[in-house]
């Protein structure tokens, strides 16, 4: 019998590495592949995992060298090391494949924070340095709720700019009647901007409701500074003008009697009132109708005199008040008074009459 040689079990070749373009982009840079013949069976296989690497147009249906863009067609005629030029259905794009350099990304400039120029040697507090770039840590109490403490709320650095943002941030934490809708100091300023919260500072959360002035301070969460100088400043309040007693002589200007010059009821001093000229100017003779300087037309006319018969016409309310008479009044009562009683005389005798006629049948 003849002897067989070995009989390989295992496939050696080699593995192939392969740089794979995109046609007619050229800003592509290549895409390395790695290939066996035990998971490539056939080129067209070689084609299907193409396209799941290489992001071709209708996916990858064919190989071209990149210098002169002949076509491969089976596995043997790929090299290891060698370039080539994926495409779909289109034809082949003559560009410099070879030479496409990967693009370095631009270096970003680094932003530097621009700082004040510094003339002196002044101490800025921190209050100014850090407005609106540092988050704030307040303490807020409940307004008329002495006895609940108050609660420590964190503003973001980005809320600050809008003062209706900080209401609505404090609101999620402490509840008053209808909501937060103002912030007090716990002596009870009103603050309605940003700029005045300080870091670690209590206030008074309220809603539409006034503020009820309570000593909040006395909280035992409040510390030991913020009751000294609260307890300080109700040992020693504001200095109010003094009140003149009665047995004290009352100031000079307290009862003096209001200025001239700034009242609108009193007349200024050093002026009065001129008489007013009349209107219309009598004549010589004490008339209005008669010119002090006639004309040449009316010089030497006589003056017709008034007729003392002719009646003037006096208006009603002008006229004097006629008097009325009573004697016709009288009269007439009397008349009236007296027809009454003839008629009364006439129906007592008719009455009579009947009571007679009727009572003498009777007798009978």
């Amino acid at each position: 019998m003849g002897t067989r040689g070995p009989y390989p079990l295992v496939d050696t070749t080699p593995a192939k590495t392969i740089l794979v373009y995109r046609n007619g982009d050229q800003f592509y840079v290549g895409r390395k592949f790695v290939f066996s013949r035990r998971h490539v069976a056939n080129f067209e296989a070689l084609l299907e995992q193409l396209t799941a690497q290489v992001d071709v147009p209708f996916g990858v249906r064919r190989l071209y060298t990149p210098t002169r863009g002949r076509p491969v067609r089976e596995l043997d005629a790929l090299q290891t090391g060698g370039k080539y030029v994926a495409a779909g259905r289109e034809r082949f794009k003559k560009l410099d494949y070879i030479h496409i350099a990967p693009r370095k990304p631009a270096k970003m400039r680094k932003l530097k924070e621009i700082k004040p120029v510094v003339h002196c040697d002044i101490n800025v507090p921190s209050r100014w340095q850090s407005h609106l770039r540092v988050s704030r840590h307040i303490n807020v109490f409940t307004n008329g709720r002495l006895f609940i403490p108050p609660v420590k709320i964190i503003i973001p650095k980005f809320s600050l700019t809008d003062w209706n943002s900080v209401l609505a941030t404090i609101g999620e934490k402490v509840f008053p009647l209808g909501g937060v809708r103002k912030l007090f100091t716990l002596d009870g300023h009103l603050l309605d901007n940003s700029k005045d919260l300080q870091d670690n500072h209590f206030y008074v959360a309220a809603g539409l409701e006034t503020f009820k002035s309570l000593p909040y301070w006395r909280s035992t969460h409040v510390p030991g500074e913020v009751q000294q100088k609260y307890a300080d400043a109700e040992k020693h309040p504001q200095k109010k003008k003094k009140v003149s007693s009665k047995g004290k002589e009352p100031h000079k200007g307290d009862h003096a009697p209001p200025k001239t010059q700034d009242s609108v009821y009193y007349a200024k001093e050093g002026k009065t009132k001129t008489p007013a000229e009349p209107l219309v100017q009598t004549g010589a003779d004490g008339d209005v109708y008669k010119a002090q300087n006639p004309t040449k037309d009316t010089q030497g006319a006589p003056d017709v005199k008034e007729d003392q018969d002719v009646k003037v016409e006096v208006p009603v309310d002008q006229a004097p008040a006629e008097v009325v008479r009573e004697d016709e009044e009288t009269g007439d009562t009397t008349d009236l008074d007296g027809s009454q009683e003839r008629e009364g005389e006439k129906v007592s005798e008719a009455v009579e009459r009947k009571m007679s006629w009727e009572w003498k049948p009777m007798n009978q």
